[in-house]
């Protein structure tokens, strides 16, 4: 996408926690908007203390904080999608919620931070609630891991042909559409599953053999954000989300002692002298 000079951008705010280490969270979501063409702003819900070997502690922002965040650039600058991250904690989800009711903020991508990959929870139960009740009615597009899957609807996912029903029971809860993530299933190709009820897209990708994948889910939410944000209907724009995650995976690096980021700066990598 190529701009006029003085033309301004599109524009995309996520609604996440901080990471310290930089490959995951709102650090993740603002370079893949840049990557992705649009001008990218944040609200912070917590900030977390974190590295490559893991997160050792988190501090919440009051609800109140959070909510006048987002209305304070909505109400400026406007924005023509959002997402959201790690909410962390159930007034935080209302405090979100009823601010983005009362605001135009575009289409809304929730990336429901519930369950680690292996389906730990890393939501308090009343959080979980908070999520499925007043969080997810309001997304035009979630886009859950299979621990997320499991967390929020109690359907286990084996293998392909488990994700229909994955699909169906999340759009019980409320959302336009569903983004059902297989990248964890053991097989020999990864598969999503983007369904509205009606229409049922498989997304198939080959599998990377890298262990650096740290906010591969975050970065995949904000590319869709930023596609929706320039004006793709949802297909086109978790397309545009799944190329720019696999080339990002494609990019990934060591970083640390322990797992390192996908590369966001792939799009950037022909650095000036």
């Amino acid at each position: 996408m190529t701009l006029p000079a003085g033309a301004s951008p599109p524009r995309a705010l996520t609604i996440a926690g901080s990471d310290s280490g930089g490959g995951a969270g709102v650090q993740a979501d603002l370079k893949t908007f840049l990557c992705c063409g649009v001008h990218g702003m944040s609200a912070i819900t917590a900030v977390t203390v974190q590295n490559s070997l893991g997160v050792s502690g988190f501090y919440e922002l009051p609800p109140a904080a959070v909510a006048e965040q987002i209305e304070s650039v909505v109400r400026d600058i406007g924005t023509g999608a959002a997402k959201t991250g790690m909410l962390a904690s159930a007034p935080i989800m209302r405090a979100v919620a009823a601010t983005l009711a009362a605001l135009d903020v575009g289409p809304l991508v929730v990336d429901p931070v519930a369950a680690s990959q292996h389906g730990d929870p890393l939501l308090r139960p009343d959080a979980v609630e908070a999520l499925r009740d007043v969080i997810i009615p309001m997304a035009t597009l979630i886009t859950p891991n299979l621990g997320e899957v499991r967390l929020l609807t109690g359907v286990q996912v084996h293998g392909r042909e488990d994700m229909d029903a994955a699909a169906d029971a999340l759009l019980a809860l409320g959302p336009a559409w569903v983004l059902v993530k297989g990248g964890h299933l053991p097989a020999g190709e990864a598969v999503d599953l983007l369904c509205d009820g009606t229409q049922r897209i498989e997304l198939r990708a080959p599998r990377r053999a890298t262990e650096h994948t740290h906010g591969s889910g975050d970065t995949l939410a904000a590319a869709v954000a930023a596609g929706l944000a320039r004006g793709l209907d949802v297909p086109d724009a978790v397309r545009l989300g799944k190329r720019f995650i696999s080339a990002a995976i494609d990019g990934s690096f060591p970083l640390g002692s322990g797992v390192g980021p996908v590369g966001h700066f792939w799009r950037v990598r022909d650095w000036p002298d």
